[in-house]
């Protein structure tokens, strides 16, 4: 993810947490769902204000069904967010996504702490 890349998404995304140096997260998924998002947008599959009002729009939606809004499941809003457009959009089916979302989720409890997770063709055989 290029610094310019990321100047721009906090510049026209008014909501990222950000410090003096830009972007900051409290795990390394949230840093890569916003990578993700990045790369999606640099490939022209949305735009930010495309991507600002969807964001917007799924904060409401948690919101309304409870969420306290405390900043601490703000990337999980990005996450949605960012599968929500990968869908509409067509670039994944939400079948395929759920589908990687679980294989991960095998790949990983079957990961000891601190290794790489890797998915391998069994993680899929749900």
């Amino acid at each position: 993810m290029s610094g310019t890349a990321a100047a721009a998404a906090t510049a026209a995304i008014p909501s990222i947490p950000r410090d003096d140096d830009g972007p900051v997260f409290r795990a390394p998924w949230e840093a890569h769902a916003f990578a993700m998002a990045l790369t999606l947008h640099e490939r022209g599959v949305f735009t930010w204000p495309e991507w600002a009002a969807a964001l917007a729009s799924e904060i409401k939606r948690a919101q309304a069904a409870g969420d306290p809004d405390t900043g601490e499941t703000y990337y999980l809003h990005w996450l949605a967010t960012l599968e929500g457009l990968v869908a509409r959009k067509g670039v994944a089916s939400t079948e395929t996504l759920h589908r990687y979302r679980d294989a991960w989720d095998h790949a990983a409890d079957r990961t000891p702490h601190g290794k790489p997770i890797e998915l391998k063709p069994e993680d899929f055989a749900g």
